[in-house]
């Protein structure tokens, strides 16, 4: 049987906005998920209106707490003739997301992996962005410590610049600010860089400009879902 990747939203957005048809319809075909938490994922399921009972379906969690010699077993409703879907946090699973390794292991043992359309907030920054959408890197969260974290930075910016290549990167949400500042602080003036914050909510706010621009202004990031590109 299949492995379904199924998109999540990327926060508290209209399902109807962001989520195909197909995946309601597809989701009362599925008695198993490997999902990143249990709690959200039953929420999610009850908001794409799942005909089935929530308490007959069988979950199972993957996420950082995941032990490796644990996943394989996550594929066994598989074998034995059942289709599995993997439910993310936010956005599409497996793509900066622990998903990816079960998808890995699927490969591995001749499961087909069907993955559907749903958001995913690192190409919708990127779409929006204005920077170059054919040569880019997804680079993930960037170090914590600050003088790791500058030099990281300084080596994007320059990755950026020699190979024409767009940077992409996120930040745990309450460290959005302290990045932005070091960004801010060590980048050339000329340097374009795109905040994209709240993607397919209300809230959502994505601007590109140089940093020179950025110095004279002062968003708040705290908390804030934000992919941050430099071009």
């Amino acid at each position: 049987m299949s492995l379904y990747l199924i998109p999540n939203t990327l926060g508290d957005s209209s399902i109807d906005a962001v989520i195909p048809t197909q995946i309601k319809e597809l989701i009362n075909s599925i008695d198993y998920y490997v999902v990143e938490d249990l709690r959200s994922a039953r929420r999610y399921l009850r908001k794409l209106d799942i005909k089935k009972s929530i308490d007959e379906l069988h979950f199972t969690e993957l996420n950082e707490h995941t032990k490796p010699e644990e996943i394989p077993a996550l594929l066994q409703p598989a074998k034995e003739g059942k289709n599995i879907g993997i439910i993310s946090e936010a956005g599409c699973p497996a793509v900066a997301d622990p998903g990816a390794l079960l998808v890995k292991l699927a490969h591995e043992q001749g499961i087909k992996v069907i993955p559907l359309v749903g958001p995913s907030s690192i190409i919708l920054a990127l779409m929006a962005s204005g920077m170059n959408g054919q040569n880019f890197c997804f680079h993930g969260y960037l170090p914590v410590e600050k003088a790791d974290r500058i030099k990281k930075i300084k080596q994007l910016e320059e990755n950026a610049q020699r190979l024409k290549q767009t940077q992409i990167f996120i930040e745990t949400p309450y460290r959005n600010n302290h990045l932005f500042e070091s960004i801010l602080e060590n980048c050339n003036p000329n340097t374009l860089v795109c905040i994209a914050a709240d993607i397919t909510l209300a809230t959502e706010v994505i601007i590109t400009k140089s940093v020179a621009k950025w110095r004279q202004t002062n968003p708040d990031l705290h908390k804030r879902p934000v992919v941050f590109l430099v071009g």
